[in-house]
């Protein structure tokens, strides 16, 4: 195939992990395995915080919304993976390439906008305790989410219709098990200059800002907490953002961990490996941070298991007459 325009050709291919047809269905397993498990866990953080009106806070609004997210987020790219495999194909077309890109970045933002806003959360909810109720009422919380959702839809689009505008040669086999941007690039035949410099341009600004604002918002937290005379203050306020903060560090610093081993190895299926990381791991490790710390969601749940084992002897019993 001549150099020339994205649109020449249909399909690409996504290598994946590894073409050892041994490996396959064990690749195949764990990913199932985990993408289960995924959708599960945030799918009962979801309901569980809809269904009881006592988890109906500003804090566990948030909650639920990175609880979708996630879920959608893992949904971009393990199902198409996982299909692969069953059928023993590597193909994905251009505009399904293009559709995973965009919703790819969209949900990866997305969680980092939602991360910051909960860091916000947890600042009023430490430092200014008497107003917290005042300060994040449910328009200020819908609105903060609301332009979350926008900032992350804009900033996935300008990258999806940078990808537009490239042109590419013979060689379209990606390796990674999804259609990840930096790949894209590097596919490319025209000059990548432009796209370089705006991906790079917005990643500071989109992921250094909201990081910056968390840092902000734990250092504010932090000097509140040194403030609070009693241990048991200390830790009881501590405890509020326990979660949100193992949360934070996982999401950063598995990130990290991508990027650097990327630039250390030059090793695309290193990268594929590494970014299993906060692809898959870290939105199926979140519930149970959210779950196993957070006294709230044990009650919740716990209510929600019972009205189920009270239910459930009803139905059957009025299943079996007549």
């Amino acid at each position: 195939m001549e150099p020339g325009n994205n649109t020449q050709f249909s399909e690409l291919f996504l290598l994946g992990f590894s073409e050892d047809p041994e490996l396959q269905p064990l690749i195949f397993g764990l990913f199932l395995s985990m993408y289960l498990i995924t959708v599960f866990g945030n799918l009962l953080i979801v309901l569980v915080t809809i269904s009881d009106s006592h988890l109906h806070t500003p804090m566990y609004f948030f909650l639920s919304n990175l609880s979708f997210v996630d879920i959608c987020f893992t949904s971009t790219t393990v199902p198409k993976m996982l299909r692969n495999i069953q059928t023993q194909s590597k193909v994905i077309t251009y505009e399904g390439c293009i559709v995973q890109v965009y919703f790819y970045i969209f949900f990866a933002g997305l969680d980092d906008f939602l991360l910051t806003v909960m860091a916000y959360d947890r600042f009023v909810a430490i430092c200014h305790p008497l107003h917290y109720t005042v300060i994040m009422n449910s328009r200020l919380c819908g609105a903060l989410v609301l332009v979350s959702w926008m900032m992350s839809a804009m900033y996935s689009l300008s990258q999806s219709l940078m990808v537009l505008q490239l042109t590419f040669c013979t060689e379209v086999e990606i390796p990674h098990f999804f259609c990840e941007l930096n790949q894209i690039f590097q596919l490319a035949c025209s000059n990548t200059f432009l796209n370089d410099t705006v991906m790079y341009l917005a990643s500071v600004l989109l992921a250094g800002g909201p990081f910056a604002g968390i840092l902000y918002s734990y250092s504010k937290i932090v000097s509140a907490i040194r403030r609070i005379s009693s241990p048991q203050g200390k830790f009881k306020a501590f405890s509020t953002c326990a979660s949100h903060l193992s949360v934070v560090l996982l999401f950063y610093c598995t990130s990290l961990g991508v990027y650097l081993s990327s630039a250390a190895t030059h090793s695309s299926h290193s990268s594929a490996a590494a970014s299993v990381m906060y692809t898959v791991v870290t939105p199926m490790l979140n519930p149970f941070i959210y779950s196993l710390r957070n006294t709230d969601i044990k009650r919740a749940l716990k209510r929600v298991c019972e009205i189920i084992s009270i239910k459930r002897p009803a139905v059957l019993g009025q299943m079996k007459c007549p």
